[in-house]
């Protein structure tokens, strides 16, 4: 896939370094493989949230550098997506896991 994202240096170093989501845009949604697993279940809802939150500021870091954006602010509308997206998904979840 010519598409496909590099695998950041530091991973190859981690032999404990597992992947843990990977997200495309494909037929007019988002298509995704999960491995929801990976942490024991009582703590599982918890890390799920902090890794969201992670892959949230490091998406407003991206953007903000990418196209001369506001961090903060950028960080703002993606928390009020999201919050909204939570409360009234503008598309429903689908699928199987494997």
């Amino acid at each position: 896939m010519s598409s496909e994202l590099k695998i950041p240096p530091s991973v190859a170093s981690d032999n404990k370094a597992c992947e843990l989501i990977r997200a495309w845009a494909a037929h007019g949604g988002l298509q995704c493989s999960l491995n929801p697993g990976v942490w024991p279940a009582d703590r599982a809802a918890i890390a799920w949230g902090i890794l969201l939150s992670d892959v949230a500021r490091h998406v407003a870091d991206a953007l903000a550098q990418t196209y001369n954006l506001d961090k903060s602010g950028t960080l703002s509308k993606i928390r009020s997506v999201f919050d909204s997206e939570l409360d009234r998904p503008s598309a429903e979840t689908s699928g199987k896991f494997a």
